[in-house]
């Protein structure tokens, strides 16, 4: 069948509906007039975000929760700047992500145009691919190529420019067959290698991470993982990868690591990474490991293989994707004594205790409570997401992940990303909850975003945990320059009257005893919802007041 004259905007659209896009999240520009006409006529929704950075935040959001790239359109200049946190994003967080950019005229360039951007310079240095498509037959190529970067080894963002002009040249080119994801699998011998090790072993342990999961490999590693006895931890943000209630499970290595967590690994003598890197956050600032080489074993499997030896030296390096590892660990057979027998059940009972604990903080409303009633009401299947902020740590450290999928947060610490993210969650999975945790500094870095919820009928709700102030930054602060507070003041606005300006249900909650019975209305409310929890400016974290911090900083100057 001969390839019809479409236009470059035609093409682009044809090429995403042939990868299988789910959804474009956009901020509309006349730079990308074409793309726009050609998406009124594609089966591809259009979700039509309030500025760049959350379009851009949403679109790794989904990524990050499917495994497929997420797709976002910007337009020039301002657009691109503002879209580039959610880039940085989905760099750190190995999230595939295509980002299209409206560009000027080919004719126009060197001439600083209107809003006219080198985006291969810009972005040069934290996407895995930036490239500008000049000729409009080119564009299923540059496609097909942006999918299988974005989601080829460890995963990132591509961007691609698209010039004006050429989206409104016609070319007659057929589309290629559609994307699929590559997998790259483990050796034999470096399996039968992994074996005699575990074999050996008598305090191994697994901490799992990264991205290019999926339902099934947790369930392959569970089951590996219960026949080895082995104790298994999730890294930063991704406690997602194993069903915390599980008695093998060990708790998760990120940011206020159970100690007796930190001194397993460290006491360990063999730990299987399976596809994390533990970067800064999981190894508590490089200390959990010797660099370059550990102390410990260490079998580090990763789907990029120029991640392999690139900070730890592994003692075997295994260069597979997680899908793929998990599977051929499924043929891998226990000694018939486990040495290590009784440290799993160990491990997990030092996270029970660790994550059981309730501390009581200053205040009538106690977050301790909330989180209390959330344990205990909302289904396992939910999704929670969150940005960055000091409010976090109750989420993470007192909520147990039960299923793959349930949890989008940035490991890139980016404030702003949790309401974002639970409309992309909620787009992409309507039947299920969704919860965002958010601080008051955090959510109004896209508190606009709350509009597009509404307009979309992403009904999520948004618990924003104000303390005014930005609270870690006060913590930080007042350990190293007690009493001399400065910049980290909010005068914050009535976060329920802004949602219910939107038409959204919302409540303020100021007592412990009032959260159940708001937090049920809003799961009920059929619509977006938002409560807004006045928590005391002393309840700065779990374990310590704002003046207990404090005090311990003035007493040891």
């Amino acid at each position: 069948m001969t390839a019809q004259m479409k236009t470059g905007g035609q093409l682009l659209v044809d090429a995403l509906e042939r990868h299988g896009a789910d959804r474009v999240y956009c901020v509309p520009g006349e730079s990308y007039l074409a793309v726009l006409d050609a998406l009124h006529d594609a089966s591809i929704p259009v979700t039509v975000c309030r500025q760049e950075g959350g379009a851009a935040m949403m679109a790794e959001a989904h990524g990050k929760l499917t495994g497929k790239p997420g797709i976002c359109m910007v337009t020039r200049g301002p657009g691109a700047t503002n879209a580039a946190s959610g880039v940085h994003v989905a760099a750190q967080d190995s999230t595939p992500l295509i980002l299209f950019i409206g560009q000027i005229e080919r004719g126009m360039r060197e001439r600083e145009a209107f809003q006219e951007v080198d985006y291969r310079q810009m972005f040069g240095g934290v996407a895995k691919w930036v490239a500008e498509i000049d000729h409009a037959h080119r564009v299923p190529e540059f496609l097909s190529r942006a999918y299988h970067v974005a989601t080829s080894g460890r995963p990132g963002p591509v961007v691609l420019a698209l010039p004006e002009d050429m989206l409104v040249d016609q070319a007659q080119v057929a589309q290629p067959e559609a994307w699929t994801q590559l997998e790259t699998h483990p050796g034999l011998g470096q399996m039968a290698d992994l074996q005699k090790r575990l074999w050996a072993a008598e305090r191994p342990i697994a901490i799992l991470g990264g991205s290019r999961w999926s339902v099934e490999a947790v369930a392959g590693f569970t089951r590996f993982a219960e026949r080895f006895s082995l104790p298994v931890a999730c890294s930063f943000r991704r406690q997602m990868l194993f069903d915390n209630l599980h008695p093998n499970y060990a708790g998760d290595v990120g940011i206020g690591i159970n100690p007796k967590l930190t001194d397993r690994i460290k006491s360990s003598d063999l730990i299987l990474l399976v596809g994390g890197r533990l970067s800064e956050m999981p190894s508590q600032s490089y200390t959990l490991l010797d660099i370059p080489q550990p102390s410990q074993q260490l079998v580090h499997v990763h789907p990029d293989a120029g991640e392999l030896g690139r900070v730890y030296r592994a003692s075997l390096a295994i260069h597979a994707s997680p899908t793929a590892f998990c599977k051929a660990v499924e043929g891998l057979q226990p000694p018939a004594v486990v040495r290590n027998s009784g440290h799993a059940e160990a491990a997990h009972a030092d996270f029970l205790a660790w994550s059981g604990a309730r501390p009581q903080t200053p205040g009538a409303l106690q977050m301790a409570g909330v989180m209390d009633w959330i344990e205990n009401n909302v289904p396992t299947d939910t999704i929670f997401t969150n940005g960055a902020g000091n409010y976090a740590t109750w989420l993470h450290r007192f909520h147990r992940f039960r299923s793959f999928g349930s949890q989008a947060a940035p490991t890139s610490g980016s404030m702003g990303y949790g309401l974002p993210a639970a409309i992309a969650a909620k787009l992409a999975f309507p039947d299920r909850p969704v919860i965002c945790f958010a601080g008051d500094g955090c959510l109004q870095m896209t508190m606009q975003e709350f509009g597009t919820a509404c307009q979309d009928g992403a009904n999520i709700v948004v618990l924003v945990v104000d303390n005014g102030m930005y609270g870690t930054i006060r913590m930080h602060q007042e350990k190293h320059y007690p009493a001399r507070v400065s910049a980290t003041k909010l005068e914050n606005p009535d976060f329920a009257a802004f949602a219910r300006a939107y038409g959204a249900f919302a409540e303020t909650v100021e007592r412990t005893d009032d959260f159940g019975p708001a937090m049920t209305r809003a799961l009920a409310a059929g619509k977006p919802a938002l409560l807004h929890l006045k928590i005391d400016p002393e309840a700065i974290t779990p374990m310590a007041s704002l003046t207990q911090i404090r005090a311990a900083a003035e007493a040891g100057r």
